[in-house]
Order: C-alpha cells, then structure tokens, then sequence
C-alpha cells in the first residue's frame, strides 16, 4: 500500500498508537504530525518536577526523532492539518500541502479553556513545555501567585508555588476542591493538606475580571467586589477537546470525538485516541478521560482496530495527583456511591477510601498507600469487591480476594 497511516497528534496517544501498529505488524509508513516543535513529552511532571527544576525539557522526552527513526516512524513537528477530507483520504496542511492516508488516527488531546480577559502579561494557562517555561521564568520574580481553579493541575501548581516560598491564593468556584473528579472526603482532607501549608483557598467564589498597570496583571477580581493581588496567575479551569477539524470532516463529536471502545469513530478508515475522544460506554452515555492511562489503553485499542483487531480498552479508569508529599491514586469512580469505608490514618495523610454502591466497590482512593491502589486496580478489573468490613479491617489483606479467584 503506497498511501501511510498518518497520526495527526504527538502526545501520549499518538505515540501510542505509533509504537503499536508496528506491535501489531503494520509494515507500511506510520507518520506522525505534532503541532508543536518538540518531540513527545511527558505532560504529568509539567505541573510538578518540571516547575521545581528536578526535571529537564530533555528528561521529559519519551522518544527522539531519532528512535522514532529507527522504528520506521516519521515524526514531523511544528506542522498543522487544516482541513481532513474523508471522501479523498487526504490531510491538507496550513501552508498549502497536502498528504493521502490509509487510515487516520486523530489523538490532538486537548487545549485550556480559556477565561476571558486572560490575554493579561502574567497570566498563563498550564498545559504545554512552553507554558510551563514561561510560568517557570515568572516564577523567579513574583512573589503574589493566584490560581484559578482547586482541580489537579491547579493545586499541583499551587504546591509547586509554595514550595518556592510564594504567597498563593486559589479560588475555586465550587464549594469543594476538586469537586469533578473526587469524593467531598478527598476534597475535605485537601482543604487541610493546602491550608498547612499556607495556601489561602477562597472556595464558592466567582471570578469576574483582572486589574492590571502597563499591561501585566496586577489582582484578580471578584464578583463580591473584592480583588486579590497577583503579579502571576495560573488559570486552571479545565480543558476543552480538540474536536473541532474531526467535526468539520462530518465525524460524530459530543464534548469529544465520540468512539467505540476500540477507538472507531463514525468513519470506518478514522479512529481517534486520547483526551479527544469520548467513549460511548454500554448504557449509551459517554465518557472522556484524561489521564496517561486513557492516552496508552485507547491508542493501543486504536492501533489494533486499524490492523483489523478487536481489543477494546475496558480497564478500571485510574488516575494520581503529586501534591506536597501526599500522592493521591483514584481507581474506578466515587460518583453515585451510598457508602465510603476509610482504611488507615487520615490525619497522616496515609489511608483509602473505598466506595460503594449497594454493597459493591465500585472505586477507592488512596493517600500514600500504593499497595491498596494496585489491589484495588486488580479487584476492580476482575469485578471483585471486599465486604465494607474487610475494608475497613487493616489486618485484611485485599489481594487474597485475588488469590481466592486464581484458586
């Protein structure tokens, strides 16, 4: 076949995808597009040990355009695909070129949403390498840090800040800190963790605007009327999927581009991985993830659906968060459970929640407990579920239910 499967996208999922068509025997070209200069990185240690300095851009690197060579994979950066024309098979690109595919795997991830009047000398959004640069240069000489939002990356970085010994507010427009992704439990215990450590968190407040002098910001303002001084800002308020050129071309999107659990899209020679799509789940709903988990499993599912195999991504979704010296390791989901079980010492910041719904786990959380988490990985792939008393037993071991099953 003289036409090559073309990844649009460079990320996790991209890459992914790459390395498993030839996993999978795919013997043809593979290339692979990246809007930005730089070869796949890593993104989870952007908000963490890339702002503190314990980690380099070239320490983020996954693979270099030479590896990639070396597999046969052709990696071309800083280019953009304008425009997907399905009926023809081709990507047309900004500057004019254009490149025939016989399958197209779309994995563009996902932009920050933005907040209007945040185009302020100081003000950031926290998603790429050079986001994070920048906000690492700023760093060195602000010293009044507001962020805007109490989700993950928001509290990474504003435990990033503080360990630099900066003044750090968050406001958080919910009345809990994470609240779309966590149980009020983890949310309450954050609450403790940040205000420790001297963070200044403003929960159930709106933000209405920026104060700035000579075009930097100076304050972040309030719909109460109040204003919080900063001279850096990190918006955190969430990421939009990049759908948009997978829309134009007609594919079916829905707050991502919607998949099958083998990364198909409504294109039989299309498939999409990554934080673009969003998978239809049995009952009909969907579901997108962020995570590097969701970015590994859907491309390597997508990979296999090109090459004609059914491996769908039916794993326990997991996800963690580096905060301070607490790591926190969610399995499975706390949404609609009817009864928590804690395990260890919350206090210390070293226990698990499991959760329950009508008497089945159904998803846990753990603070510096890693053994519990991979327990609790393993249970909910083989739709195992302690009782709420063994649970909440230390003395319990959770990986006998497994042994239990192997027998």
């Amino acid at each position: 076949m003289s036409a090559p499967i073309v990844i649009i996208g460079a990320g996790q999922s991209g890459l992914q995808v790459a390395e498993a068509l030839r996993a999978e025997g795919w013997e043809g070209d593979v290339i692979m597009l990246g809007e930005e200069p730089v070869a796949p990185y890593h993104r989870p240690p952007l908000s963490k040990a890339y702002l503190l300095g314990e980690s380099s851009a070239e320490q983020l690197t996954m693979r270099t355009p030479e590896v990639l060579a070396r597999k046969n994979i052709t990696l071309r950066t800083g280019i953009r695909v304008e425009r997907i024309d399905p009926a023809a098979k081709t990507l047309h690109f900004s500057h004019g070129s254009s490149l025939p595919y016989h399958r197209l795997a779309i994995a563009t991830g996902a932009r920050v949403r933005p907040l209007p009047g945040a185009d302020l000398q100081g003000v950031f959004g926290l998603r790429t390498l050079d986001d994070c640069t920048r906000i690492s240069e700023a760093l060195n000489t602000a010293q009044d840090v507001v962020v805007i939002g109490g989700g993950f990356i928001g509290l990474e970085f504003a435990a990033v800040a503080r360990k630099k010994e900066k003044t750090v507010t968050v406001l958080e427009a919910a009345d809990r800190l994470m609240a779309r992704a966590v149980s009020p439990i983890i949310s309450a215990l954050y609450v403790t963790l940040h205000t420790q450590h001297g963070v200044a968190l403003k929960l159930g407040v709106k933000v209405t605007g920026f104060t700035s002098a000579n075009g930097r910001v100076s304050g972040v303002t309030l719909a109460d009327g109040g204003t919080v001084k900063a001279d850096l800002v990190v918006v955190g308020i969430g990421v939009l999927p990049n759908q948009e050129l997978a829309a134009a071309a007609g594919l079916a999107c829905e707050g991502g581009i919607i998949v099958d659990a083998c990364g198909r899209t409504s294109d039989p020679f299309i498939f999409a991985s990554g934080d673009c799509a969003a998978m239809r789940l049995d009952d009909g709903s969907l579901r997108r993830l962020e995570s590097v988990q969701n970015a590994v499993e859907q491309g390597k599912a997508a990979a296999a659906a090109i090459m004609g195999k059914e491996k769908p991504f039916i794993a326990a979704p997991w996800f963690w968060s580096d905060q301070y010296d607490v790591k926190l390791q969610m399995v499975g989901t706390s949404a609609g459970h009817d009864q928590a079980i804690v395990r260890g010492d919350q206090a210390g910041y070293k226990c698990s929640i499991f959760y329950y719904r009508q008497g089945v786990m159904i998803g846990m959380d753990s603070l510096n407990r890693p053994q519990d988490h991979m327990a609790g990985r393993k249970l909910l792939d083989q739709h195992l579920s302690p009782t709420p008393q063994q649970a909440a037993d230390e003395g319990f071991a959770l990986n006998s239910l497994l042994q239990q099953q192997a027998v």
